[in-house]
């Protein structure tokens, strides 16, 4: 098994985190997107979307991070990252793609380098009002979606599921813009039971070997 990564890419991190979760090993190949790498020729046969993260398992290559937490769930089953009743599994599902598919497409680094580039040709200052405006409105429904009565230790009940896998990379990255988080405790907190476990410590950005400052 290998996983094609970048250290700051948060899909990537999802998925480093099921994989450690899951007690799977795997080689990490370094795609270094500050040097374009993804656009590479050889690359992209991998990932004609020319994205992080890709999971090459035996003779298949999966792109996107979701769809690489789904794999593994039917792959390798245990421990689960899905519940098995249909309400639960949707409540974890609904939490994750809240995150995957509201928050992180609108501030991901093709998205913030388009809009300091020469056709939108904002600054900085720009680019982090508009990054900190949508994680305060992605986060603002998260919270209010983590305190429906299903969340116990973690995103729902007491073992982690995809819901936290998802949730972790998001937080790191609102922190490295400097986010406010203190209208989030519910969210916080299960984010502090997270990094707890060596699975999702081990898979933060500035521990990877890939990692540069």
């Amino acid at each position: 098994m290998k996983l094609y990564t970048f250290f700051f890419s948060s899909a990537s991190f999802r998925v480093r985190i099921a994989l450690n979760l899951k007690g799977l090993d795997y080689e990490p190949v370094f795609v270094n997107l500050r040097e374009r790498a993804q656009y590479d020729p050889d690359y992209v046969r991998l990932n004609p979307q020319e994205q992080v993260p890709t999971l090459i398992d035996g003779d298949i290559a999966i792109p996107q991070s979701l769809a690489i937490l789904e794999y593994l769930e039917e792959a390798y089953p245990a421990p689960r990252l899905l519940p098995e009743a249909p309400r639960e599994k949707a409540r974890v599902r609904a939490i994750a793609l809240g995150i995957a598919c509201d928050i992180h497409p609108l501030n991901n680094l093709r998205v913030l380098q388009y809009l300091m580039g020469d056709q939108m040709g904002h600054d900085e200052a720009d680019r982090d009002t508009w990054y900190r405006h949508w994680i305060a409105v992605g986060l603002s429904g998260i919270e209010r979606a983590l305190n429906d009565g299903g969340t116990g230790k973690f995103c729902h009940g007491d073992a982690p599921t995809i819901a936290d896998v998802c949730l972790i990379p998001q937080i790191f990255n609102a922190r490295r813009y400097e986010c406010p988080l203190d209208d989030y405790p519910t969210t916080m907190r299960v984010f502090d039971e997270c990094m707890n476990l060596d699975a999702f410590d081990a898979a933060q950005p500035m521990k990877q070997p890939d990692a540069v400052k």
